[in-house]
């Protein structure tokens, strides 16, 4: 298996597929399976971990912190701020908050992780002091929808906004109408969070056939399906040592024409503006 990478605004490299961890961090009953899985997953040669302050608390990232330990090197690590603390001086604390649960000297890509009442340009400031340090490598956005992405556009600096992670699978195709689109156009990947919808795929003839025809899940189908999407970065999230190894698994599925085409049928694309879906 190899993750193949996608290209970054500032001419950077990332992994199309990496390990959510949403909800992580919330249960010392859960910790063990937990630090599990992202060992597993990174034995198994995926690289790119997601997080954010939000989980957990913090307990997302110090699991992380554990997990990665000795093996920083050559990890892609995401994290989020929350909106409250995305003042120009409250992003700068909040990402060493961050960066003292992940125990690690750099976070390779912070987001904003949704719009909030600071407004964008204080924020985009504070990323771009922490940018300087080099306590961040580049800097996203979160859940932004098609006009708040070209309120970031506008800024100065605001063409190397890294990435948009929104909620985006199978059944979610909202951004596909607009926002997409014009992240395509400014070579700007989405990163694709949900991508099997946390498990509640509907079952259709036409992703039955495609997952029959390629030996594999449903699941499988939907994740193979998000990452043969162009400029598009999966982020599943999974516990279980055999729903992580399926995933992984999907990396190597090869969508036909014909597969596609069933899936289109299955579930269409939108025909108008969607509003973002969130959750």
């Amino acid at each position: 298996m190899a993750i193949s990478t996608t290209r970054l605004p500032d001419g950077g490299a990332m992994p199309v597929f990496g390990l959510g961890t949403w909800r992580m961090g919330e249960s010392a009953r859960s910790r063990a399976a937990e630090l599990a899985a992202l060992r597993l997953g990174l034995n198994l040669g995926v690289t790119l971990i997601d997080t954010a302050e939000m989980y957990g608390e913090g307990g997302a990232e110090e699991i992380i912190a554990e997990a990665v330990k000795g093996r920083r090197d050559g990890l892609f690590i995401v994290s989020k701020v929350y909106p409250h603390n995305a003042s120009r001086d409250g992003v700068v604390a909040a990402c060493e908050r961050s960066l003292k649960r992940l125990k690690t000297d750099r976070i390779d890509l912070y987001l904003l992780h949704w719009p909030g009442s600071h407004p964008i340009g204080e924020t985009v400031a504070g990323f771009e002091e922490l940018v300087k340090t080099g306590k961040i490598l580049r800097w996203g956005v979160s859940n932004f929808d098609l006009d708040e992405m070209e309120a970031v556009w506008k800024l100065k600096g605001g063409d190397i906004c890294a990435t948009n992670q929104v909620l985006y699978n199978l059944t979610r195709r909202g951004i596909e109408f607009d926002l997409a689109p014009a992240a395509r156009k400014r070579s700007m990947p989405i990163m694709a969070y949900s991508p099997l919808e946390q498990g509640r795929l509907t079952r259709k003839p036409g992703i039955d056939a495609v997952a029959k025809r390629h030996s594999a899940s449903i699941y499988q189908v939907a994740l193979a399906w998000t990452l043969a999407q162009p400029g598009v970065i999966a982020i599943p999230k999974a516990t279980d040592p055999a729903h992580l190894r399926e995933n992984i698994a999907a990396i190597d599925i090869r969508l036909t024409k014909e597969d596609l085409a069933e899936l289109d049928k299955a579930f269409p694309p939108p025909k108008g503006k969607v509003s973002l879906g969130m959750l």
